[in-house]
């Protein structure tokens, strides 16, 4: 089985010597850039599965990299960089990030996303499926029906909107700008409105909304909902 290829744009050869023994270690190959040129050149050329993009490069911006590959590659991107800002995340899943990592980061946290991405990837490559299911709630898209176990769960048409933008999603961090445009395409609502709505909506589909299991908080980036059982 051909493994997996990550593409590694970092300018720091520390970091890069670090992370190609992590990965090659947990059968990875493994790709190296230190500029975006070159980074852009290898995903064009190897098309790797996987691309790690430090935002901090000598030439080129990292979120103007990530903005250049999203015109022709769906790759997952996972952003890993010092830059732990609340703008810099934001701006990095609005572009088209699939995860955002700051440094510094531990290695087991590294392979669990990169696991993620990927396999958000393959199910993204099959025929979507109408069907959400994780432990005991269910999401029929087609329907327009949830359930919480047994019990047919209702929702307001917000709160309806909310859980299938992030079962579509499921898996990856949806960015609260995001949401807002889906869930009020009009304009007009706040992160506020947003958070209370998640509040609202955990208490319809959460055994116990203090400390959920299906709908995640990350914080001052957006939600997540935990990717469907297999």
């Amino acid at each position: 089985m051909t493994p997996k290829s990550v593409l590694v744009v970092d300018d720091e050869r520390a970091i890069l010597r670090f992370l190609r023994a992590s990965l090659e270690e947990n059968g990875y190959a493994v790709l190296e850039a230190v500029t975006g040129k070159a980074a852009l050149e290898l995903a064009a050329a190897k098309k790797p599965d996987v691309v790690l993009l430090d935002l901090s490069l000598p030439d080129l911006d990292g979120l103007e990299v990530l903005k250049r590959l999203r015109q022709w590659s769906s790759a997952p991107v996972i952003v890993v960089s010092a830059r732990g800002e609340q703008a810099d995340k934001t701006l990095g899943l609005d572009l088209g990030a699939d995860d955002y990592l700051t440094k510094p980061f531990g290695v087991e946290e590294l392979l669990a996303r990169v696991r993620v991405a990927l396999r958000h990837a393959e199910r993204a490559a099959r025929d979507p499926e109408p069907v959400y299911r994780h432990d005991d709630l269910t999401v029929d898209l087609a329907a327009r029906r949830v359930w919480l176990g047994k019990k047919e769960v209702r929702l307001s048409p917000h709160q309806y909107t909310l859980l299938a933008a992030l079962v579509r999603d499921a898996g990856r961090v949806v960015a609260q700008k995001q949401l807002l445009k889906e869930i009020w395409p009009e304009g007009g609502s706040t992160p506020e409105a947003l958070r209370i709505l998640v509040h609202q909506t955990r208490h319809r589909i959460e055994r116990e909304p203090v400390r959920p299991k299906h709908l995640k908080t990350e914080p001052a980036v957006g939600y997540r909902l935990e990717l469907p059982d297999e």
